[in-house]
């Protein structure tokens, strides 16, 4: 599985976490950068790496930033990205099944490393459910999108 990750200088340290953890499982992470700790901006890492999920050429995608906000607001104005900031397994896994999101978000500077790899772990091994009420949702919000984002 190819996946795409982006982070600001705020989620470096779990994202390198993040990319050898894949690595160990397999799997492959697309690196859309930052690499360094100075002040940057994440819209800019968001933005190359959102195109590649919304193109196919990922599979998914994990953001990071310090808290998660900012990153996902950024990946959910491309157009196919459903990016959803998730803090646990849980909401992982429900976002995967109910929403079928793609890019996962998550904060660097308030979720430690064994939280994240296994919401991380939770994202990526969860189906999404295919429930007749998930897939009228996501075709709504699909809807809302062509209107929107021309």
């Amino acid at each position: 599985m190819k996946i795409a990750i982006a982070c600001d200088h705020g989620g470096l340290t779990l994202k390198n976490e993040i990319v050898k953890y894949l690595a160990q499982n397999g799997m492959e992470a697309v690196d859309f950068g930052t690499t360094t700790y100075a002040s940057c901006d994440y819209p800019d890492f968001a933005l190359k790496a959102a195109e590649a999920v919304a193109c196919g050429e990922c599979e998914k995608g994990i953001f990071i930033c310090t808290t998660g906000i900012g990153i996902s607001i950024a990946a959910n104005k491309v157009k196919g990205i459903r990016c959803a900031l998730c803090f646990d397994p849980y909401v992982a896994r429900m976002t995967r099944e109910h929403n079928d999101a793609n890019v996962l978000a998550l904060g660097g500077g308030v979720t430690g490393v064994n939280l994240a790899l296994e919401t991380v772990k939770t994202f990526l091994e969860t189906p999404f459910s295919e429930e007749e009420k998930h897939s009228r949702r996501i075709n709504k919000i699909s809807q809302i999108e062509e209107k929107y984002m021309k």
